[in-house]
């Protein structure tokens, strides 16, 4: 088959490599799928830089999470069968930026009917994370005021819909006059470009001076820092990433003094803590999905070549919701 191969470390267009390369086979529990759509995510980028947490043996194929057709199984598989339409993780080296992947049953779920491939692949890293961010961690009450950084990305832009969808109200933080719109677009009730406005001071206004009930900071550094500046009386500050490059330090006297809480979420531990969750969560968001109340935002439609090209654009920061290969 052909698939995107990293042999050395860098930036993605440097290091991405169109090859010819073995078909994966099944081991026990899992599942090869011909890739029907696969969107790239934040630790695609950080995995061919040597940054990410997880450092996958060279080479290997990005592409952590993917909509596809199963084509084989692996023995004591349950559930499913050859030509099911499924979405969920990868099992490195055999990611999603190839003809074929690998996924494991337990982390693989069916795809919504409502969705087509590319939306069904954006479905299950961004959004498991905005439902366990906002409804687990958070408690996101209807009526709440949330804040969303980077409001028009993949991860942002989950967080817009799920927290509509719970009715909050929405105040999205984007950079520039593009990005507003589609933050507008996704239901966002505020929109505010940080190129021209201060959202402390805009959400200070919007909400009476109480601040946001909850801030959903998947960008970190000064972003994080200028948002306790605006977090309500009792609110809640979810930590889900650091795409702003720096990890910031806390304060813990300023959230003493202000009563408000800092929550960290690593949505992938739940699979080893509480995988009935996940699946409970991947439920709910099929749900959502069937009544129209989420929609992965898919600005681009990649062929196989491609590729190297849409990842870079994620890195460099310049793209709006999903940037998806489809096959």
């Amino acid at each position: 088959m052909r698939a995107w191969r990293v042999a050395e470390l860098g930036e993605p267009r440097d290091v991405l490599r169109l090859v010819d390369v073995t078909d994966p086979q099944p081991g026990p529990g899992q599942l090869v799928v011909k890739v029907l759509a696969c969107p790239a995510n934040f630790p695609d980028v950080l995995m061919c830089r040597g940054e990410y947490q997880v450092k996958p043996e060279l080479p290997f194929t990005p592409g952590v999470e993917l909509c596809g057709r199963v084509v084989a199984l692996g023995a004591g598989v349950d559930g499913f069968a050859v030509g099911d339409r499924v979405l969920g993780g990868a099992v490195l080296p055999f990611g999603g930026f190839g003809q074929l992947a690998l996924m494991d049953a337990a982390t693989t779920f069916p795809a919504p009917a409502a969705l087509d491939d590319a939306e069904a692949a954006s479905l299950y890293i961004g959004y498991q994370t905005g439902w366990f961010g906002l409804h687990r961690r958070a408690g996101l009450r209807a009526g709440e005021t949330l804040l969303v950084h980077a409001a028009a990305g993949g991860v942002g832009s989950a967080a817009v819909q799920l927290g509509k969808a719970a009715g909050a109200r929405v105040i999205g933080v984007v950079g520039g006059p593009e990005k507003a719109a589609v933050a507008r677009a996704l239901g966002a009730d505020v929109v505010v470009d940080r190129r021209q406005e201060d959202f402390v001071e805009v959400v200070k206004a919007e909400t009476g001076g109480r601040g946001a009930d909850v801030v959903y900071d998947a960008v970190g550094g000064e972003t994080y820092q200028r948002s306790t500046k605006c977090v309500a009386f009792e609110g809640r500050i979810l930590v889900v990433g650091f795409a702003g490059g720096r990890i910031q330090s806390a304060a813990l006297n300023h959230a003493l003094v202000k009563n408000y809480s800092i929550v960290g979420l690593h949505w992938g531990l739940y699979h080893r803590h509480d995988p009935a969750a996940v699946a409970e969560c991947h439920r709910a968001l099929t749900a959502l999905a069937a009544q129209g109340a989420v929609r992965p935002l898919v600005s681009q439609r990649l062929a196989l070549g491609e590729v190297a090209d849409g990842v870079q654009e994620l890195a460099d920061g310049v793209t709006v919701g999903r940037v998806v290969y489809v096959s």
